[in-house]
């Protein structure tokens, strides 16, 4: 099986995309990704004597792999064709699914207020942190002033 999905990824990834790579990972499964496009498919043998797991995702902008955003089972006795289709109707699923903010124009962690509005909390520092460094200061300025006479 495991040839054979080598062999099947190979005709797949030509099909799908003119820039793509192939590798094999650990479980046995292949692994087909188009850097172009920004997606990847995996296909990996399951439980069925002639079905392939078929899972679709997204590459981040680091070159990570997201999770898989969509996946079906397919015969592999169905043919490239049948199996590109499928493919490529989970691609359109992956790119049509709206991907989470990788924090582009954010300023600081989101939070919820009690009204049920998002706020975004700000790198600067507030009145609390404030009066921690002014207490600091005064009790550091207490200190050198006291025991300063008696070290002279």
């Amino acid at each position: 099986m495991g040839a054979r999905l080598g062999e099947t990824a190979s005709e797949l990834a030509g099909l799908l995309w003119r820039e793509h790579t192939v590798y094999r990972e650990r479980t046995g499964g292949v692994v087909i990704r188009g850097e172009h496009v920004q997606r990847w498919i995996s296909l990996a043998p399951s439980g069925g004597r002639d079905e392939v797991l078929v899972r679709a995702g997204r590459i981040l902008d680091g070159g990570t792999t997201a999770p898989a955003r969509s996946e079906a089972l397919v015969c592999l006795s169905a043919g490239t064709g049948e199996l590109a289709a499928v493919c490529r109707r989970l691609l359109s699923e992956t790119a049509a699914t709206p991907m989470a903010p990788h924090g582009h124009g954010q300023r600081g962690p989101r939070r919820r207020t009690p009204r049920g509005r998002t706020a975004t909390r700000s790198r600067h520092t507030g009145l609390a942190s404030w009066a921690v460094v002014v207490v600091v200061v005064a009790i550091v300025g207490l200190y050198s002033a006291f025991y300063g006479r008696f070290f002279l």
